[in-house]
Parts: structure tokens; C-alpha cells; sequence
């Protein structure tokens, strides 16, 4: 009698025709070791099964792509024979369960993606998601994830040796039972050095290198792929713990062994441990793999053959090497202290084969199992939105008052407390660190630097999926923009509620069609990216959360900063004031801080104009005519300002905005394409603005110690600019109690 009751299938999360087609593949009933490795390559996680088919439809493709999405990272060419490695990832549930381990091994996971392309890894940035901090219910249990989940991505970036340069950290009520940790890396490397995940040449050794193989980690990728229930912290055992000094030992040993010229190919054992990188490895080069798991070094004694393969252990790497040159990839790892044991060999027949002691424990074809898990055309209706269209009556009593508690909310507050756990200076490649519209790092090897931003808004993307995600692209390669970079690739994680839900699904396909629209019109193709579904709990659901990694290049040199320099200088707005439709105005950062209240749709994007934006203020920036440049965003015109006014000089600005506006909507709308700069130099500022066609309004200027702001012959806002930056400082410290 078979061992494979339904049960025993319903709880490897397979379902019946899943598992009828894993008999009709290998012509017989699978053993339980076959069924495991089944699982977790057929996992959501790992094969896409609910959204390849709508992936597709994302650009690829350009001049400076060397490698898009199928490999560990995407790899795009910067010129002067270098080129860099770049992915975002996320660690959701793990980091759910266990907040330091599950953040820590998301950094882990990641840099190796990009190191096992043969790039070092030179920057890390996050994007992160929490519970509100200060619900009477959730609240302690959302600072206790936060802080776990900070302390986690400083312990690894820090230990081993990355700097963590920037990214963003939101707090949203949905997110309370189902945080969100993307980790987005970048390495850099020479053209000629890039190395790829395929199993070549029939009777190559495969070779197990770094850590050895423990029980941490079995059915993570299966977790990662279902809702969360109550039973849900039993689920402790399947989050991975990690190492980051053997993980920079593991580094170094790659790259030098890669240097050797024996390596093939390589591949990071990460979800799904040493099941996908065997199986992957073998269907991208058409080849068989054939293992024995009595050489698979194990930190734990009486492992099974099922708990070896499903482990997903940190530190981990599988490589192909050429025969007859084992001894020097042996040698390297010696050197650096990490295991390095041939478990077995490249074939020709193209399949997976595990043996235990000799005796076989598993064969099944590998391109069937890495690439050919169902694929599901789920149905998709309306999204789900149980908001109104029309906005409520509101009046602000203060405006100045507003101000203060925008500067001072979870979003908006300064995120120092975060960022200065962080090492973000290590390696002295870093230009711009945490606090600025992008991160930079500089490539000392060809004088280029490399801009990156992260972006994603949840609550746009609930009020329109398609619109969210096209204002996510626009905002972050607006970011690079601003520092003068022009923005070239990216990189998504799709972060969404379970599909099988039609409301949900289509949440996700509308997403997709608008990051491809925008994409497509900045010119930034898709490299590579993650997709993390079933993010809710007890069947309530995050806000749909498309996060976009975009990265930019430029020449390297001081990059502009926010902040506000010297007084009397004028204060520009390009772009314009934007649109102050109330319909648009439920997803801000005002709307929710200040009223409570989401409605209506987000901001209109003109993508056409947004282009012409960013190209004139790359030119004013480039030409040297801004002393400061910020885009607007979460807050609008007076958070910007705000913003601009923190820096050391303690300049604030005396702002003049033109008749006819009604005041909480021309502060605090959030409408694209505008861009808040200071400038000595306003006519030539004009003169490039008019030539690309856009609009670049002078709102006022700069003056010491006070943030001013008057209209409709009124004095709207007055504030010392020391009193406002307290505040600001004050408010992510306030909220977490320390």
C-alpha cells in the first residue's frame, strides 16, 4: 500500500492534479522523498506557477543587458568592461516567525544570488513593511518584529562586510499579521567573469561547498507559498538560521576558485537547498545529475534522504567542475576553512539522481521538475477595493499643525534609528548613503557610479493596481533622476495576496500590465526579480505591494543633496504645482495620517510629461545649477520643503504659493512629475525646463531658521525649522518606546 495518502499530499501543499501529473511524469507512484522534492520545486516560491504566464509581458531587453530574468541575478553592462549584478528578494514569512533570523538569512540569500554570478557584492538596500506601531492590539507584537527584523539586516550586512546604503520603511494596518522584507543587492564584476547556474560536460565532478547540511530550513520554500493561521509559529523549524563570517568566507572562496578557470558552473543553494540548485543546475544545460547524499557534509546525525535534499541550510553552494581539476577548487576552500566534497557527477540522460549509501532514493527528470510545474491561468475579476470613489468634506483646523504631525508620522519621520544600525560606509565605495532620494555607490575600477532606489506605495496600489505600479516606476527613476543618474534597468518583487482568490489575482495581473507599460516607456527593462504570494493572514490580505529596484548610471562626483545650502536662493518648483483633484487625494500620506481616511484613486500619471521631467532635471543637475534637488512625494509640497529644510545649515524658505489653491491640496497632494530644487541660477533653470517642455514655477526663496508658508493672502504655515526637525528626529523613536 502506497504511503502517499491524501493527506500526506494535502500537506506537502499539493493538490490532486498535481500530484496525478507527478505520476504520469515518472510513470509510477513517487516515494516519499520523490513527493518532498515535488513539493517544493512545484511550490509558488519556487516555479511561479499562478503568475509566469502574465511575467512574460514585462521588456527584457536592451542594449546594456547581458543577462535577464532565468539566471541567480540580472546582469547589465556599465561600460569600461565592467558590469553589475543586481535582484531584489523577499523574506516575508520567515521574517514573520522569527524576525532576527528571517531578515538576517533574506541579506544572506541575496548576496549570494549576486556573488554566485562570480560579482562581489557592493551594496544592500531593503524595503520593508510593517504593522502600525501604535495599535492598542498589534502595536508591542509589530515593534517587537520591526526591531527584530532591523537587528537581523544589521547583523548580516554588517558581519559580513556589505553596506547597507538605503531603502524604504512603511507601516500600514494590512502588513500587522504579515510583514514585507525585500533585500534588493548589487555586485560588480568584469564583463569576462560572469558565471552561470548549468551543469556542463557529461562526468564533470558536482562539487558541495561552505556550510554543512542541518535540519534549519525544511519546507521553507513550501511556507513561504500558503496563509497564514494561528498554528502559524509552530512553524518556527522552517526558518533558516545564518552565519555571515562563514557566508564572507564562502565569498572569498568562490571568487578565488573562480579564478582558478576549473569552475563550470555554480549555483546558491537557496530556497529548496540542494534540490533546486541540483535540479536547475541539470535543466538549464539539458544535463543529469546524479548525487550521493552519504557525501553530503551534516551538522545533524540520522538525517533522511528527504530531510538532506529539502534543507535549506545557509552558506551553502553546488559547482560543476572540470574533471581532472577537483584538487584545485579542494584547495581553495581548504585554504579558506569551508567544506568542499565531490558528491557526485555531471550525466547525459538528463535526470536527478539521488542516492543514499549507494542505493537510489530518487530519479526523476529534471527539466520536468524545474520547469515544468503546472502553470495556472487563474481567473482574475475586479480588484479588490472597499473604498469609495468620492472624497469625504474635510478642513484642516492648523495647517502648520498638519504639518507637524505628517513630519512626525511613521512614514514620513526621519528613519535615522533604523539606518545608523546599519554600516553603510564600509568598503568607502559608498557616495550616498541613507536619507537621500537615491543611494550611490562608485565603481573605483571605471569612474562611473551607480545610483539605485527602491519604491513601492501598498495604498496606491489598492486604489488602482495598474496606476500604483506605473507611479512606483515613475517615482524611483524619478529618484535617480534628482541625482543626476539616468535611469537603465530594474528589478521587481511582487508582494500580493493569495490567487486563488479572483479580486486578488487580478490585483496582481493589473500590477504587472502597469510596471510593463512603464517600464517600457522609461526604458528600464526587467532584469530579474521575486514573486511572493499568499501574504495574508486569516484570510486578510496585504495591500497589493509591487516594490521596484531601479538603478541608474552616472559619472561619479558630489551627488546634490535635499537639503536647502545657502539663503537667497530661489526656490523652483519643476514640473509644476500639479493637479489638486480631491479624487486623487485619498491615498496620501494626509489623507491617512491626518483624516483617516482612504478613498478616490492615486495621483495622475502622465508618463510622457514625467519623462520630459526627469530629463530636464538630470540637465539642470549635470549642469551644476542645483544646489539642491528632492522630488515630491509621501506628503507633498510641504513635506518636501520641510525636508529640504533639515539640514545643518538650519535653512528654512519663504514660500509663495500662487492664488486661487485650496491650501490642504496644493501642500499636501502628492501629484508626480514635479521636482523641488534651489537654485542661484533661476533663469537658466528655466531656459533648460522650456526646452524639454516643462514647467519650472519660482515659489519662493531660501532664509535662515524659519519655514514659511503663505497663499490666498494668508500666512498658511509658520514654524522655526529646529522646532519641525525635532519633531521629525522624534518620531519613529516615539512610536517604538525607546
Amino acid at each position: 500500500m502506497s504511503a502517499i495518502t491524501p493527506g500526506v499530499i494535502a500537506a506537502h501543499q499539493l493538490t490532486e492534479p498535481e500530484y496525478r501529473k507527478i505520476v504520469d511524469i515518472l510513470g509510477r507512484e513517487p516515494n516519499i522523498t520523490e513527493l518532498g522534492i515535488f513539493s517544493v520545486m512545484w511550490s509558488e516560491h519556487c516555479s511561479y506557477k499562478s503568475s509566469r504566464v502574465h511575467l512574460k509581458k514585462l521588456p527584457t531587453r536592451s542594449k546594456l543587458v547581458l543577462q535577464g530574468p532565468g539566471e541567480n541575478a540580472g546582469i547589465i553592462d556599465i561600460g569600461g568592461g565592467f558590469a553589475i549584478a543586481f535582484k531584489i528578494e523577499s523574506h516575508n514569512h520567515p521574517s514573520f516567525i522569527e524576525p532576527f533570523q528571517g531578515a538576517a538569512t533574506g541579506v544572506g540569500g541575496i548576496l549570494r544570488d549576486i556573488f554566485t554570478m562570480g560579482a562581489r557584492p557592493i551594496a544592500v538596500m531593503d524595503s520593508l513593511r510593517f504593522g502600525m506601531l501604535d495599535d492598542p492590539e498589534t502595536g508591542a507584537r509589530n515593534r517587537r518584529i520591526l526591531e527584530g527584523v532591523v537587528s537581523g539586516i544589521a547583523h548580516y550586512g554588517n558581519c559580513f562586510g556589505v553596506p547597507t546604503i538605503g531603502g524604504e520603511t512603511i507601516f500600514e494596518k494590512s502588513y500587522d499579521g504579515n510583514p514585507l522584507v525585500n533585500v534588493f543587492a548589487l555586485g560588480v564584476f568584469k564583463t569576462g567573469e560572469i558565471f552561470y547556474g548549468k551543469a556542463e560536460g557529461i562526468g564533470n565532478p558536482v562539487i558541495y561547498v561552505g556550510a554543512k547540511t542541518g535540519r534549519d530550513g525544511i519546507h521553507g520554500a513550501s511556507m513561504a507559498s500558503a496563509e497564514f493561521t494561528e498554528e502559524s509559529h509552530e512553524k518556527r523549524p522552517n526558518v533558516q538560521v545564518g552565519d555571515p563570517f562563514m557566508e564572507k568566507l564562502l565569498l572569498e572562496a568562490c571568487l578565488e576558485a573562480m579564478r582558478t578557470g576549473a569552475i563550470v558552473g555554480i549555483q546558491d543553494m537557496g530556497a529548496a537547498g540542494l534540490t533546486c540548485s541540483t535540479c536547475e543546475m541539470g535543466s538549464r544545460a539539458g544535463t543529469g545529475i546524479e548525487i550521493d547524499l552519504a557525501l553530503v557534509p551534516q551538522r545533524a546525525a540520522g538525517m533522511t534522504p528527504y530531510e538532506i535534499m529539502l534543507s535549506e541550510s545557509q552558506e551553502r553552494m553546488l559547482l560543476v567542475a572540470e574533471k581532472g581539476r577537483e584538487e584545485e577548487v579542494f584547495a581553495v576552500f581548504r585554504k579558506w576553512g569551508l567544506d568542499a566534497v565531490a558528491i557526485g557527477q555531471v550525466t547525459g540522460d538528463g535526470i536527478l539522481r539521488v542516492r543514499d549509501h549507494g542505493v537510489v532514493v530518487a530519479e526523476i527528470p529534471n527539466r520536468e521538475l524545474a520547469d515544468e510545474a503546472p502553470v495556472y491561468h487563474r481567473p482574475h475579476t475586479t480588484p479588490l477595493r472597499d473604498v469609495p470613489m468620492e472624497a469625504p468634506a474635510f478642513t484642516s483646523a492648523s495647517l502648520t499643525g498638519d504639518l507637524e504631525r505628517l513630519v512626525a508620522s511613521a512614514d514620513v519621520c526621519s528613519k535615522r534609528w533604523i539606518w545608523e544600525q546599519y554600516d553603510f560606509m564600509v568598503r568607502t565605495n559608498t557616495i550616498q548613503g541613507p536619507g537621500g532620494d537615491a543611494a550611490i555607490v562608485r565603481i573605483k575600477e571605471s569612474g562611473t557610479s551607480i545610483a539605485m532606489a527602491l519604491d513601492g506605495n501598498g495604498r496606491y496600489t489598492y486604489l488602482s493596481p495598474r496606476e500604483g505600479a506605473r507611479l512606483a516606476v515613475a517615482e524611483c527613476c524619478r529618484n535617480l533622476s534628482v541625482v543626476g543618474a539616468v535611469p537603465v534597468a530594474a528589478t521587481n518583487c511582487l508582494n500580493f495576496g493569495n490567487p486563488e482568490r479572483p479580486e486578488i489575482m487580478s490585483q496582481l495581473v493589473e500590477a504587472i500590465e502597469g510596471i510593463a507599460e512603464a517600464c517600457q516607456h522609461f526604458e528600464t527593462p526587467i532584469t530579474g526579480g521575486n514573486v511572493s504570494l499568499y501574504n495574508e493572514t486569516l484570510g486578510v490580505p496585504i495591500y497589493p505591494t509591487p516594490v521596484l529596484g531601479i538603478v541608474g548610471l552616472m559619472k561619479t562626483t558630489h551627488p546634490v543633496t535635499i537639503d536647502f545650502k545657502n539663503p537667497g536662493r530661489t526656490v523652483m518648483l519643476v514640473g509644476g504645482l500639479g493637479a489638486t483633484d480631491e479624487t486623487r487625494f485619498g491615498g496620501t500620506q494626509y489623507a491617512k495620517v491626518i483624516l483617516d481616511r482612504l478613498w478616490g484613486l492615486p495621483p495622475a500619471l502622465d508618463m510622457e510629461y514625467e519623462k520630459k521631467v526627469q530629463a530636464a532635471v538630470r540637465e539642470i543637475v549635470l549642469a551644476g545649477l542645483a544646489e539642491s534637488a528632492h522630488d515630491l512625494s509621501d506628503g507633498g509640497l510641504a513635506v518636501a520643503l520641510a525636508k529640504a529644510s533639515f539640514g545643518t545649515t538650519r535653512m528654512g524658505a519663504d514660500i509663495s504659493i500662487p492664488a486661487g489653491l485650496r491650501p490642504e491640496l496644493a501642500l499636501f497632494h502628492e501629484a508626480p512629475s514635479r521636482v523641488l530644487l534651489s537654485t542661484a541660477k533661476p533663469e537658466e533653470v528655466e531656459r533648460i525646463a522650456l526646452d524639454h517642455g516643462v514647467e519650472a514655477v519660482r515659489i519662493g526663496v531660501t532664509m535662515k531658521e524659519v519655514l514659511r508658508i503663505a497663499g490666498n493672502c494668508n500666512t498658511w504655515i509658520d514654524v522655526p525649522v529646529d522646532r519641525l526637525r525635532e519633531t521629525w528626529e522624534g518620531g519613529l523613536k516615539a512610536l517604538l518606546h525607546v
